[in-house]
């Protein structure tokens, strides 16, 4: 089984959003990481990164992101409504699958000795824990950035797990080990913040509310907000606690508004609910539709090919075209994406973060043009299965041939447009882009010069049936167009790789 852990970093940040891109680019520049969500709120002033990987990715992956948290994030400065201690708050690590909580404890261990060695105290918190006293989070981040600042030049009990016993302006860093946590916020109809704080007092579990809840009242734009962390989900609901919620806030005269979630929730966790709202008695959760077809459905990819490689004319070249150009585009991210955080590479950040914003678009629209291209030709298809007379009937025909024909020419010619943009940001991946992804960019090239000659033959084949057609022969005009600049950029991305790879 393939190793799965999750780590879900807090960052002291939610308001200037370069920072963020900075941490997350740190984060992505390790091979095998998957980002899964990004979340920032700026009256917290807290970003919330989700990523997953095997031990040794996302060790590496957590250990960047604090770095560059520290280096870029100056608690002095720092002002918010959640409850902080440095610029890394708090990493904890999640057995998701092939990993045990030991496996994650070890990591939070080896990491904690790593970052201690930047500077930043450490704390080990919930399964990771050291001693008791520390397992509870809201008991390590007690007084905060600025009391702990104090505390911990004097007080024996505040002697960090790993590094200094003195706080930098990176502030200190609670690494630990536990099970799926959900953060859900709710927010009330009252702007008086001490409805959330009686309703947070009351429902979490250290002031004696709901087992496996923590909670805190807030005033967020102006709504009162009841913020928690439920640890177990399991053993207390989430039904449950919004049933408690409803119930205090009642009693002030207030009701729930809506509510948010921080970062992910398990499917689970949703289903329970949902069982749980309509009374449904012996719910199986494979009576979810979408989960009965996910146990049966074949991966995306593999539908795909499987589409292609039948008798059935489509998906044919068109969608095989656009295709190639999704994956050239996404090649261009990777290794746009490989270059950001690299110190050898600061001066092209800007350019970087650009490109994958644009390699994004296009790998979306491309995506998009596969199956309208076979949709294209479905529409022809069915126009040539129109009634040939009477001659009223037949003028119809002909001209709805020739309409979905003129669409089935224009589809693939924004598909080699796309695929020349798409050769063009690979001549930057390959002229500015790190040289250990430099064989990536050339490959993206290629694949984009592909989308291009195969969209060039879908939008020959079509004009070729519409002689004398206007339209049509302009379609064609563009083409040679887009062609020509493609064999110049192509040329390009040949000498970026003689140069700069060394072959």
């Amino acid at each position: 089984m393939t190793q799965i852990i999750e780590c879900v970093p807090n960052f002291s940040e939610g308001r200037r959003p370069e920072v963020i891109e900075q941490i997350v680019a740190a984060i992505r520049s390790v091979d095998g990481i998957t980002l899964l969500d990004q979340s920032s709120d700026a009256d917290h002033n807290r970003s919330v990164i989700t990523f997953v990987g095997n031990a040794a990715q996302v060790e590496e992956a957590a250990y960047l992101g604090i770095a560059k948290a520290a280096e870029l994030i100056d608690m002095d400065q720092h002002s918010g409504e959640h409850p902080r201690m440095g610029a890394t708050d708090v990493v904890p690590f999640i057995p998701i699958a092939g990993a045990s909580m030991e496996d994650c404890v070890q990591i939070a261990n080896r990491l904690g000795k790593r970052v201690g060695e930047l500077g930043i105290p450490v704390y080990l918190y919930e399964d990771a824990a050291s001693k008791e006293s520390r397992r509870n989070l809201e008991d390590v981040r007690r007084g905060q950035y600025e009391g702990i600042r104090e505390a911990i030049k004097t007080k024996k009990s505040r002697k960090p797990d790993y590094g200094p016993a003195a706080l930098g302006r990176a502030g200190a860093t609670a690494i630990g080990a536990r099970a799926p946590l959900i953060a859900y916020n709710v927010y009330l109809n009252t702007g008086d913040v001490r409805v959330a704080q009686e309703v947070g007092k009351a429902v979490r579990h250290s002031s004696g509310g709901l087992r496996f809840v923590k909670g805190a009242g807030f005033l967020v734009d102006g709504k009162a907000q009841v913020s928690m962390n439920l640890t177990n989900f399991r053993k207390t609901s989430l039904a449950r606690v919004m049933e408690m919620i409803r119930s205090e806030a009642a009693r002030y005269g207030a009701q729930i508004e809506r509510s948010e979630l921080v970062g992910l929730i398990p499917q689970e966790a949703l289903d329970d609910a949902a069982a749980w709202y309509l009374h449904l008695h012996d719910f199986d959760r494979q009576q979810i539709l979408e989960r009965r077809i996910q146990s049966t459905a074949k991966p995306a990819e593999s539908s795909f090919l499987d589409a292609v490689a039948s008798a059935e004319p489509a998906p044919g070249g068109g969608s095989a075209a656009a295709h190639a150009g999704a994956l050239a585009a996404a090649l261009v991210a990777m290794v746009a994406r490989l270059t950001l955080g690299k110190k050898k590479y600061a001066d092209v950040q800007g350019e970087m973060n650009e490109l994958v914003v644009e390699a994004e678009r296009l790998r979306k629209k491309f995506t998009v043009a596969v199956e309208q291209d076979a949709g294209a030709f479905h529409a022809v298809m069915a126009a040539m299965k129109l009634p040939k007379e009477p001659e009223d009937k037949a003028a119809e025909r002909s001209r709805a041939i020739e309409a979905a024909t003129l669409e089935a020419t224009r589809l693939p010619l924004s598909v080699a447009g796309m695929a020349l943009r798409t050769l063009q940001l690979a001549v930057q991946a390959a002229g500015l882009g790190n040289t250990n992804a430099i064989s990536d960019a050339g490959t993206a090239a290629a694949l984009a010069r592909a989308s291009l000659q195969g969209a060039a033959l879908n939008v020959r084949i079509n004009a070729s049936s519409l002689p004398g057609n206007a339209q049509a022969a302009a379609y064609l005009d563009e083409l040679r167009g887009l062609e020509a600049q493609a064999a110049d950029y192509e040329a390009q991305v040949a000498q970026h790789i003689a140069a700069r790879g060394g072959f």
